[in-house]
């Protein structure tokens, strides 16, 4: 009888994961229609360009005080290659500016501007999830040691680095844990305090 209340409360929880998607997904959204009359491409702001004679011209009056040999002349130069070409890039890329030559974020959610921010977003989030993924992966192992909290304090290097060259999957094995049950701790394992 348990295991028919069990099974029932996991297709509860799918289809209620599922009709909770399916509605995220037919809602009747409105697009947001924003507009940045106030920005301009930073390959056309004149305030842009002047950023970038700046900062080359910065480079160029330290690069005066050296001889063309030295370390510091060559490690300027460097810098001013890197300068032109990252104010070449942020050209290119189609970013805004504003007034002051700087370039804007647009996280608005259209598509055009997805590389400023959903990309990274979503690195974002694949990455902070693969820490704590591989972090939980190692304490679930210390626990099961003999010394558990010692192995929670001292961090075993080889064991630490081996979770964390597996964890790249983590969205992967997260599924088949909350498929299985495995994710999620159950009632009983959850203390409560008393009320």
């Amino acid at each position: 009888m348990e295991i028919k209340i069990q099974s029932f409360f996991n297709i509860k929880k799918t289809f209620s994961i599922f009709f909770c998607f399916l509605f995220f997904l037919t809602s009747n959204q409105k697009i947001a229609n924003a507009e940045f009359s106030a920005l301009v491409p930073c390959k056309e702001s004149s305030a842009f360009q002047k950023r970038l004679k700046t900062s080359v011209k910065k480079l160029e009056n330290r690069l005066k005080l050296y001889t063309p040999e030295s370390k510091e002349s060559i490690f300027l130069v460097k810098e001013i290659e890197a300068t032109k070409a990252r104010f070449l890039r942020y050209g290119d890329s189609n970013l805004l500016c504003g007034k002051e030559g700087l370039p804007r974020i647009i996280a608005s959610g259209q598509w055009d501007h997805a590389n400023e921010f959903i990309i990274p977003g979503i690195l974002f989030l694949y990455i902070t999830g693969w820490i704590g993924w591989v972090g939980r992966k190692y304490l679930r192992y210390a626990s099961g040691t003999e010394n558990s909290f010692e192995n929670e304090i001292i961090i075993n290097v080889p064991i630490a680095l081996s979770i964390m060259n597996s964890g790249f999957l983590w969205p992967v094995e997260a599924w088949k844990e909350f498929t299985s049950g495995d994710l999620l701790a159950s009632d009983e394992d959850v203390t409560v305090s008393p009320r």
